[in-house]
């Protein structure tokens, strides 16, 4: 079997790529889509939070915008609201005994966000 027909899926790092907007389905196979300004994959790096599948999905509402992607690292108690485009290097930190929520709509381009962020909806 020819390895465009699957990427393989080891971490939930691969997994937020496989699910991301960077791929199109194209008769059973996934390429990368044509609009994504970089020629390769952005480079991807999920914290502890984001280990175990179950925590992953949970905090993406949805899969985040990412074909101007070229570098992520998330680490603490992050989570993405619905809607959200990565541009760029982004790096999210939150401390420990802390917690991040990019609100949904958000648009982080070369971003380092740290330290401690909720924004409630009321």
């Amino acid at each position: 079997m020819p390895r465009s027909r699957f990427l393989p899926v080891k971490s939930t790092s691969d997994l937020f790529l496989i699910t991301s907007d960077i791929y199109a389905l194209e008769n059973g196979k996934l390429t990368l889509d044509p609009k994504r300004i970089f020629s390769t994959v952005p480079l991807v790096k999920l914290g502890d939070h984001f280990k175990k599948v179950q925590d992953f999905l949970t905090r993406f509402k949805n899969p985040p915008h990412i074909l101007e992607l070229d570098h992520l690292t998330v680490t603490g108690d992050v989570t993405f609201g619905s809607d959200v485009t990565l541009r760029g290097t982004v790096i999210i930190v939150a401390n420990h005994g802390s917690r991040i929520d990019i609100p949904s709509g958000s648009i982080l381009e070369n971003k380092v966000v740290s330290g401690n962020l909720r924004i409630l909806d009321h």
